[in-house]
């Protein structure tokens, strides 16, 4: 019966993130629709292709540096897909550790997970979940009280809460490698659509350097 139930909750969670993006979508569309302005002209209505004019028949080949920038944003992109799993384990982890949450009960004498903390439990891959019955040595100054159900409940929330703190400090992480990365082609102009542009704002800067005079040079020369 778990089983049954939480893979209605997986169906329903995929459900309600396809409903919301689509809404999200179709908002956003029809909200264009209405603000955005109208000024067709003969400009505006050339096909536009990846920043390239439109030159010839349609088998020319593009500028490499599509290729490159395509390249980029798929990188980047594909980087957004690894937020789904860490989504997933902190807002269980941060469900878990709620005190409201009850996680251990007593049953015919013996301490048993409930059935929420269960499916919680094998959503975050654990199998086979068990009640703790020591306390960790990482917990022994948090964890202080006698009664076993207490004792066990506690172990378990604090370890989702140390679960939570883990998980924002590895989205931390993965999140400043990836903007030092987007900082790094970003400063080697990987990013101009024309290397030349990158080229041209360097001559650009070095112009703007303040040189010393050659007067200057030669009347220490002589001196």
């Amino acid at each position: 019966m778990s089983a049954i139930a939480s893979s209605v909750n997986i169906v329903a969670y995929l459900a309600l993130f396809s409903g919301a993006g689509i809404i999200f979508l179709f908002v956003n569309l029809l909200v264009g629709r209405f603000l955005r302005p109208s000024d067709p002209h003969a400009e505006k209505l050339e096909i536009y292709e990846c920043g390239e004019p439109t030159i010839g028949s349609s088998f020319v080949q593009f500028d490499l540096r599509f290729y490159v920038v395509a390249l980029l944003f798929i990188i980047f992109d594909v980087e957004v897909a690894f937020f789904f799993p860490w989504a997933a384990t902190f807002g269980k982890a941060t469900n878990a550790m709620r005190e409201e949450f009850i996680v251990v009960n007593r049953v015919d004498g013996q301490l048993v997970l409930t059935p929420q903390a269960t499916d919680l439990y094998r959503e975050m891959g654990v199998r086979q979940p068990t009640v703790p019955t020591e306390v960790p040595a990482s917990l022994v100054n948090v964890v202080t009280s006698t009664d076993p159900i207490d004792r066990s409940s506690d172990v378990i929330h604090e370890g989702m809460r140390q679960l939570g703190l883990v998980t924002v400090v590895d989205i931390g992480a993965f999140f400043a490698i990836l903007m030092i990365g987007f900082a790094y082609v970003w400063k080697r102009g990987d990013l101009d659509w024309v290397r030349a542009v990158s080229q041209e704002r360097g001559k650009q800067a070095l112009a703007r350097t303040p040189q010393s005079d050659p007067l200057d040079d030669a009347q220490y020369l002589s001196a």
